[in-house]
């Protein structure tokens, strides 16, 4: 799961995904800039996810690395810049291959971007949450059994 800054949609979407997905799952998130690197999401994030039952507390941001693109199968990118970003990181075409926008598994193209709730309040990060959670039941159910 990869945003801007790794605080705020990349850190719910890992969230998420690990409430929901099979244990021997790995499930990252990481940020296009390095910013943030080493601080734990953005406060709003964290309280947006509590209420849903899930603790992002611990994560910590960091920057996407050419060795994510060895190590996972997929990568998920938030907006259609840091999907640009993430492409013109991966070294071949197999690479490339593995990453996609996260919204653009649901049938709703109106959401094609997770927008950054950064600039926003509560009622912003609700909103992206509950996209989020669309996003990643889609990509479960997508999964062979």
């Amino acid at each position: 799961m990869v945003c801007l800054g790794n605080i705020c949609r990349s850190p719910l979407a890992e969230g998420i995904m690990k409430a929901k997905a099979p244990n021997n799952f790995y499930i990252d998130s990481a940020g296009t800039i390095s910013l943030h690197e080493g601080k734990h999401p953005d406060k709003r994030a964290i309280q947006t996810a509590a209420r849903h039952g899930i603790d992002i507390s611990q994560q910590r941001s960091r920057p996407i690395t050419k060795a994510d693109f060895e190590k996972f199968d997929k990568i998920y990118c938030m907006d259609v810049d840091v999907l640009a970003d993430v492409v013109s990181k991966a070294r071949n075409e197999d690479q490339r291959k593995k990453v996609s926008l996260f919204l653009e598994i649901l049938d709703d193209h109106q959401h094609a971007e997770v927008p950054d709730p950064y600039w926003g309040d509560m009622k912003e990060f609700e909103e992206v949450f509950q996209l989020l959670d669309r996003g990643c039941e889609a990509i479960l159910k997508q999964i062979p059994a």
